[in-house]
């Protein structure tokens, strides 16, 4: 039996615009790599409360292997996320707004009315929550930029992956791109 830990191998890199980072991902998710392979710095008050200060430098972070991780979230799972709060919100509110007017007794017509009118003030409810979900996933990408960068780490199972993800990260504006064993 080998008395070696396992280990896993990851290229890391920095990037300064969400839109090198989000360019980045999308050619490593066509180019073979797995979602689930690619992870990002936690939140900043996540990080801190983990290594409790805020003083970390990315440098040092990028290579830690305690250091929080979040999953990637793409644009369109985070919109889609919004739309689905916003019409489950209008869909659930106007059937049962409408439902209980049937059930009391009531005519079609009001049934109507008040669906519309609860499902519009569902949609409203869900309007402003989407809205929160989207400005905190800006926050988050915000903070990260204002604290030295996005940080992202793309596992990799050989070492022609990690050719291609440094690849990859480099022709993406990314900096401090290297390769890192953790155990």
């Amino acid at each position: 039996m080998d008395d070696q830990p396992d280990t896993v191998r990851e290229a890391v890199g920095v990037f300064a615009s969400e839109n090198d980072l989000q360019a980045a991902i999308d050619e490593l998710l066509s180019s073979g790599f797995d979602r689930a392979e690619l992870s990002l710095l936690a939140s900043q008050e996540v990080v801190n409360e983990k290594l409790g200060s805020d003083s970390a430098s990315l440098r040092v972070v990028e290579d830690d292997p305690v250091v929080p991780r979040t999953a990637y979230v793409s644009p369109e799972a985070i919109g889609d996320a919004q739309g689905g709060i916003v019409s489950a919100l209008v869909y659930a509110g106007a059937t049962a707004a409408a439902g209980t007017v049937l059930i009391s007794g009531g005519a079609i017509v009001v049934a109507v009315v008040v669906g519309a009118l609860v499902g519009a003030t569902g949609g409203v409810v869900g309007a402003l929550l989407a809205k929160w979900l989207g400005d905190n996933h800006a926050q988050y990408l915000q903070t990260q930029i204002d604290h030295g960068g996005l940080l992202l780490w793309v596992r990799t199972r050989d070492v022609k992956a990690e050719d291609r993800a440094v690849d990859v990260l480099k022709r993406h504006s990314s900096r401090d791109v290297h390769v890192h064993t953790l155990p």
